[in-house]
């Protein structure tokens, strides 16, 4: 018989026929007459209650159905008169397909927590709280690609491996088939990578941007959504050495043209969570409000859904990041001295405490910033007529601060070539980006989305290392 998955199960109104589930067992309880058994497949964040009559199965059967343990069952849908379901299976064969020991089974039916559950990645998947994360996951990957779909974009597969920085940062993971033991070397003692695989220094990437860029000026309209790499001491909740970027490059389009696409792509991704996640959602929200019931009712964060939608009926507010340096050197926050860094000047790099009282104290609502300093951001960021500013945004949401980060592109040659040689980047390895400039160059504009922390913000989750199925961060490469 083939199999049906619970989710379809829980809502089929034909209770006549006969159905086969397979699944795991989530717990097992009963009588001397009668064993339940909550069974998950994955397919839904709800499970299946399998009723057994122990006249008609022998309990000796059941004795190795433990929490964890693989089952196919077999019968027919009843209405159920337990709470919280309506339907259950009345069940006329159970088989079981793989063993869980009670004893070694490490995720029994009790709270666990989450730096537990991150030593057991292997197995965290079978939890209500990484399962439901996983589909949510799933439905912000297909929103993406259904987003750009619609509007005419083409996904563009950048490369992972670069010779390239395109952040100019240098905290990039190196990629080599040299003898890490014995590397040729030149005579003035450094490692010879005209010997390595590809006849020079190769890197895991940081962006997709700058071959996006490339596409853009051919295609017009392209996004690359795919993984990259930061070799970041960094062990704090928001920062991870592998991560997804979400980066799109549109030809003709100037900053304001930028952030307009940007808010209509969160506010598409967030109603599609909405409208595809529900249960999801709704016991990711219960499961925020449990653990943040003991906190002080002014540090609770804003309840899950309600949260979402704010963030839909609320239009972003949109100011330059000179405004935002005069509010945050005049607020009460930064003359009473508890910024733990302090907003002394013009030309100071914001900290995530600085974007996220813009969003949630200030302002009360999302934040896009424009028209930064030059000296603290990258160097094919389009110039303003100042001479000090450039026309980059930040996204800023509240509980997370940047979410994205984008700007307008240096399309003139000049300038673009002016600003690499003060900014130190190699043009041997970057002769092919500034060569466009040179071939029919227009105005364009792009950005980068951190999927992880949009999928924190969805989530309610606190810690990135919870919303992405295998953390890479230093020291930690288990699974």
């Amino acid at each position: 018989m083939k199999r049906t998955e619970i989710k379809a199960a829980l809502q089929m109104q034909d209770l006549e026929n006969e159905i086969n589930v397979k699944g795991w067992v989530r717990t097992k309880r009963g009588s001397k007459n009668v064993s339940f058994i909550a069974l998950n497949d994955g397919s839904t964040i709800h499970n299946l209650q399998l009723v057994v009559d122990l006249g008609q199965i022998p309990e000796e059967n059941l004795a190795q159905m433990h929490t964890g343990a693989s089952v196919s069952a077999t019968g027919k849908l009843v209405s159920s008169a337990g709470s919280g379901q309506n339907v259950e299976m009345a069940v006329s064969k159970i088989e079981l397909l793989g063993q869980a020991n009670p004893d070694t089974y490490p995720l029994q039916p009790k709270k666990h927590s989450l730096e537990f559950l991150r030593e057991k990645a292997h197995l965290r998947f079978r939890t209500n709280t990484f399962s439901a994360i996983t589909r949510l996951r799933h439905a912000m990957i297909f929103g993406v690609h259904q987003f750009f779909n619609d509007r005419g974009f083409f996904n563009i597969h950048s490369p992972i491996i670069t010779g390239s920085d395109a952040e100019g940062a240098g905290e990039m993971f190196k990629v080599t088939t040299l003898d890490l033991n014995n590397p040729p070397r030149k005579e003035d003692g450094s490692i010879d990578f005209e010997k390595d695989f590809f006849g020079k220094a190769a890197n895991l990437t940081v962006s997709g941007q700058l071959e996006a860029e490339l596409a853009a000026l051919a295609m017009s309209k392209v996004y690359t959504f795919g993984p990259t790499f930061r070799a970041e001491n960094s062990n704090t909740s928001r920062h991870l050495a592998e991560f997804w970027m979400i980066e799109p490059e549109v030809a003709f389009n100037d900053i304001h043209d930028n952030m307009d696409l940007a808010e209509e792509m969160l506010r598409y991704l967030i109603r599609y969570a909405l409208d595809n996640c529900a249960d999801d959602l709704a016991f990711l929200s219960k499961r925020q409000q449990d653990e943040e019931k003991n906190k002080k009712a002014d540090e609770r964060s804003m309840e899950l859904i309600s949260k979402l939608k704010f963030v839909l009926e609320s239009p972003f507010e949109r100011l330059t990041y000179t405004e935002a340096i005069d509010i945050l050197k005049n607020s009460n926050h930064n003359k009473k001295k508890k910024f733990a860094y302090p907003i002394e000047a013009w030309g100071a790099d914001l900290q995530s405490e600085h974007e996220r009282y813009l969003v949630e104290k200030h302002f009360k609502k999302p934040v896009i910033l424009t028209d930064y300093p030059k000296e603290i951001k990258a160097f094919y960021m389009k110039q303003n007529d100042d001479g000090k500013t450039v026309r980059a945004m930040d996204v800023l949401f509240p509980g997370i601060g940047e979410i994205i980060g984008g700007s307008q592109r240096e399309e003139d040659y000049d300038k673009l070539h002016k600003r690499m040689i003060e900014m130190h980047i190699p043009m041997e390895s970057m002769w092919w980006f500034l060569e466009t400039r040179k071939f029919g160059t227009v105005p364009h504009a792009g950005y980068g989305l951190g999927f992880e922390r949009m999928m924190l913000f969805v989530s309610g989750m606190g810690n990135i290392r919870d919303v992405i199925p295998f953390p890479r961060t230093p020291f930690h490469l288990e699974f």
